[in-house]
């Protein structure tokens, strides 16, 4: 392959967290149908097997963002089960309301626990495999929140959580550069799924998971000359940050 070209997708391996459902689901299907081969970390891997109904290149393991063990035994049962690791896309996340008014230490944890010690954990695991692949890609997805503070009815814990996700993205990136390693903080607007469902101050227009997953797909087949640390993707008529 030249450096020029893009990375082909046949025979590579992405493993995707929160993969069986909302955009996790989204991004499974547009790669799935574009050839690679899928490690789904999951809550429920039968469930999620017969909800995204894979017959071949994909594989379904348990996996619990609140369970440390978890990210371990998935990623490595990737490995085990494929032969190899070439892309982590962390997708797995939650919300929870933490402002000055509302929610508190609980919540916190929370967030803490799912969007940033869940994803430090899953790429801790794969970075060795990441090296190994010679193209290895990670995807984290962020949140514009992950950029700036809009207003206070954002979630502050949520906006938090980000700016720490963001923060990975930039330590792993350093931290596979002279193997290939290429790292995006992927950070969208407002997404039409259940995870914004009832919440206020959300931005009536929403970007469609299909979106976000066109955009996974590109990040994922970019040469190493042509890499994208962040990609913010507005909703609204605002600055990034």
């Amino acid at each position: 392959m030249r450096d020029a070209e893009l990375i082909p997708t046949a025979g590579r391996v992405i493993a995707i967290s929160g993969g069986g459902r909302g955009l996790g689901a989204a991004i499974a299907r547009r790669l799935h149908g574009e050839g690679y081969t899928l490690a789904l970390g999951v809550r429920d891997p039968g469930a999620a097997r017969a909800r995204l109904g894979f017959a071949e290149r994909a594989s379904f393991h348990g996996y619990d963002a609140t369970k440390p063990a978890t990210a371990e035994a998935w990623i490595e049962g990737a490995v085990a089960t494929h032969g190899r690791l070439d892309g982590l896309i962390n997708n797995a996340g939650i919300l929870r309301r933490v402002t000055w008014d509302e929610g508190g230490e609980e919540e916190l944890d929370e967030l803490w626990t799912v969007n940033v010690k869940s994803p430090f954990r899953a790429t801790k695991a794969a970075l060795p495999h990441l090296r190994a692949a010679g193209h290895g890609r990670v995807v984290n997805i962020a949140s514009t929140d992950g950029k700036r503070i809009r207003d206070a009815s954002v979630s502050i814990g949520y906006a938090m959580s980000k700016h720490a996700l963001v923060a990975l993205s930039q330590a792993t990136k350093l931290a596979g550069w002279e193997e290939g390693v290429r790292v995006t903080a992927l950070c969208p607007g407002a997404i039409d799924t259940e995870l914004l469902a009832g919440l206020p101050g959300i931005s009536a227009n929403r970007l469609s998971p299909a979106t976000i997953a066109e955009i996974v797909s590109l990040l994922l087949r970019l040469p190493d000359t042509a890499t994208i640390a962040e990609l913010v993707v507005n909703t609204r008529s605002e600055h990034s940050y």
